[in-house]
């Protein structure tokens, strides 16, 4: 073999090598030459040079082009904005389906302007009105229980009958007959006075007598009169005690009926009580005194705040001005119940020893939230607000101003930012704001334009919207969910 056809086969297992070397190793020389390429392509196009035809091609090359509606879009493809009348940053904007906002629980709130003021934060307990809330039946007299009308938790409304009671009592049994026997002797002077006037009419006896029998008869009615008051004291009602004269027989049971409530009771036109306990039972023997039973009036209740001593300051001055407080309660559902525009009523006079905290009162309005029958005619009634709940009391440090306020729930804290999302139709937009204040309720953010009000935010649900805008500008989730090693 020559030398020249030594060197010819050399040069052939050369390219052979080296054929095979770049194919074994085509995925770490081919994206760079391809992104040489592409660069290249780039800068002949920004050249002012390119001809009007080298664009037209470069605008439908398979790279650039834009997709129709029905053609799905592919990673480093970007769609035209679509027209909006607000700003719109397709980085942070979340399209989410009625299935997902459904799932994630999404509620909608306005943005507007409120009436909002700095507060302080009391802990507070729902109480009975003393002297108000409760009213002790008791037996006006000694007797026995005959009949009991009324079961536990069943209301009842003034004049109704309670307790049925058989007269054991002496001085009430006296003072009937006495009342009797008055009453059938004014009877006897008056037809008396009758008589004798009649015959002085006509002349057969001195004016005198007949003076003697009226002035008998005065004293007959006064003294039938006060046995009358007398009963009366005894509980007996005005028409119990005419049916002892029209019936000419004393009382041998007597009825005892729920009293009408204090002049400042709640509830509207129909005032409800509850029989809280029975303390009496059938066949007992009472005297008079004993108690029969316990009724409720939870028509209107006190909130009972438990303040700090350096907190007084603050309520001295709210009550002062007025300022009105707000109630907030925990539902078992953790949503919060708010009853606003309830004012102070007055502030304890005494610092508690034990606990160092310091009371004060305000006026809970009820409302029924329950009014049934049962199968009997028993009426049962339940309030929404009972004794012994547990809330917190909002008490204002300043008048209040105009703000923007939002739930806690819709202002989402990331880092230093503070975001929330303004809902447009189909989408979500994610709004960065300005705290100012930010309390246990509420957040108030501060009016520099980045939330108009009447727009439309997320509140429950704003989390996880978040979150999946979190997601959407990650790497890996714009490159078709997996990454090309």
């Amino acid at each position: 073999m020559t030398t020249r056809s030594m060197v010819k086969w050399l040069v052939l297992a050369v390219c052979v090598l080296s054929a095979g070397v770049a194919v074994a190793f085509h995925r770490q020389w081919l994206p760079a030459v391809q992104r040489l390429v592409a660069s290249d392509t780039r800068a002949e196009s920004s050249d002012p040079g390119h001809s009007a035809d080298d664009q037209s091609d470069d605008e439908s090359s398979p790279d650039d082009h834009t997709h129709s509606p029905e053609e799905p879009a592919s990673a480093g493809h970007t769609h035209p904005a679509e027209p909006t009348d607000h700003p719109h940053d397709e980085a942070t904007a979340l399209e989410l389906s009625p299935q997902a906002k459904a799932s994630i629980g999404v509620t909608l709130q306005p943005v507007e302007l409120v009436p909002f003021a700095k507060t302080i934060s009391v802990p507070a307990t729902v109480v009975q009105r003393p002297g108000r809330s409760q009213v002790q039946i008791t037996a006006p007299f000694t007797g026995l229980v005959t009949k009991i009308y009324r079961t536990e938790g069943e209301a009842v409304t003034p004049g109704m009958p309670l307790f049925e009671l058989q007269l054991t009592h002496e001085e009430l049994v006296e003072a009937q007959a006495d009342f009797l026997r008055i009453g059938e002797e004014l009877d006897v002077v008056r037809s008396e006075v009758a008589r004798v006037a009649k015959v002085a009419a006509e002349g057969a006896i001195a004016g005198k007598t007949l003076l003697q029998r009226q002035y008998e008869q005065q004293k007959l009615d006064a003294s039938l009169h006060a046995q009358r008051q007398r009963l009366i004291l005894h509980r007996l009602t005005p028409e119990q005690v005419d049916g002892i004269l029209k019936n000419r027989e004393l009382l041998k049971n007597l009825t005892v009926t729920a009293p009408a409530p204090s002049e400042d009771s709640g509830g509207g036109a129909e005032r409800l009580m509850q029989v809280q306990q029975l303390k009496a039972e059938k066949g007992q023997h009472v005297n008079m005194g004993d108690p029969l039973c316990v009724l409720a009036d939870h028509s209107q209740l006190y909130i009972q705040g438990m303040a700090f001593q350096q907190d007084m300051p603050v309520l001295a001055k709210a009550a002062k001005d007025g300022r009105s407080v707000t109630a907030v309660f925990q539902s078992p559902d953790k949503q919060r119940n708010r009853i606003e525009g309830l004012t102070i009523l007055y502030l304890d006079s005494e610092v508690q020893v034990p606990s160092r905290t310091f009371h004060f009162y305000v006026m809970l309005p009820n409302e029924l939230v329950r009014d049934s029958k049962n199968g009997h005619g028993q009426r049962f009634i339940d309030w929404r607000f009972k004794p012994g709940q547990q809330l917190r009391v909002l008490v204002p440090t300043e008048p209040a101003a105009q703000r923007i306020v939002l739930p806690v729930e819709a202002v989402i804290v990331d880092g230093a930012e503070a975001y929330v999302y303004e809902h447009h139709q189909d989408h979500f937009d994610q709004r960065k704001v300005h705290v100012e204040h930010r309390d246990q309720d509420s957040v108030v953010i501060a009016a520099d334009g980045s939330l108009e009000p009447g727009v439309e935010v997320a509140v429950a649900g704003a989390y996880q919207i978040h979150l999946a805008t979190k997601n959407k500008g990650r790497p890996e989730a714009a490159e078709h969910g997996h990454a090309h090693h």
